[in-house]
This record gives C-alpha cells, structure tokens and sequence, in this order.
C-alpha cells in the first residue's frame, strides 16, 4: 500500500490486516511510518520512500520480493492535491501533481507486475475532482484523470492474466 503511513491507505493497510493480509506499506517520513507500523500492529512492514521515487519503488519491490516472494493485492494510493488556479500553476507544482499521482502510480504498478500472481487486484485512488472541475484543482485533477485511463487500458492489457 503505497501512501500507507496515513489517511485512507492506512486505514484500508489496517483493514487488511484484520482481513488476514500481510502488508507493506509505505511513506516518506519514518516517524510517520513508524507510527503507522504500530497502529496497525501485526503483519505488516514499513519501507521508507516516495513513489514518485523509481529508487525508492525499487527497494519496496525488492523487500516485498525477499520477504513474501509474490504479491495478491497492490493499493496505489500515494498522491497529493494542492489547490493552485489557473495563472497562478508552476512548474514545480504541475510536476509533483504529476510526478507522483500519474508518474508514481505508473511506476508502481509496472515495479510490481513481476511479482504479481494471476487473479490479483490493483487498486488505485482516484478522484471525483477528475471530473467535476473544481476551481484550483485542474492540475490535480488531471493527474487522477490519468489514472482512470490506466485502469481502463490495464484491464485489458492484463486481462490474460486476470488482473
């Protein structure tokens, strides 16, 4: 569960674990991290880094990979949103909207295939703001826009796998 140190991914990371998963979790802060290790409490491990990160993506699939050897669910979650209008939108903020909920989602997604078994879910958090134009939100809301097209074109592209 990427982005699960806090919010809805720790709180779906918690309830899999009450389901009977084991999981993985990860944020950028490891204070964050670490607390959210204790609040879930069992069947879980924490790894440090950003998913807009391939590095950092790397090392998770590496631990998930030597730890567990395959994966049944991935949960995308890892995504932020800042209100920024038109005219007002910079570089740096178009490029972390994007570099995380559409680059880091991407990339998670593609990390982790290998170890995907056949039947298993991928989950990601999308965003009614991808299409209900909420003013400040047009960078923000483009990036959760791209993820309704990953899904679509995913589907079919692992359709054999039945992902």
């Amino acid at each position: 569960v990427t982005g699960g140190s806090s919010g809805m991914a720790l709180a779906s990371a918690k309830r899999f674990v009450e389901e009977g998963a084991y999981v993985f979790i990860t944020g950028r802060r490891q204070e964050t991290l670490d607390a959210a290790v204790r609040l879930i409490g069992r069947n879980v491990t924490g790894v440090r880094g950003d998913a807009a990160n391939l590095d950092d993506l790397d090392r998770l699939f590496d631990t998930v990979k030597r730890e567990k050897g395959r994966i049944d669910v991935l949960y995308a979650s890892a995504g932020i949103g800042e209100a920024v209008p038109l005219g007002e939108i910079s570089e740096q903020h178009f490029d972390a909207a994007f570099g995380l909920n559409a680059r880091g989602t991407l990339f998670t997604v593609q990390k982790a295939l290998p170890l995907f078994n056949d039947g298993g879910s991928i989950f990601m958090t999308g965003s009614v703001a991808s299409v209900k134009g909420f003013p400040g939100y047009g960078v923000y809301a483009a990036s959760k826009a791209a993820l309704r097209s990953f899904a679509r074109t995913w589907l079919n592209e692992l359709k054999g796998r039945n992902i």
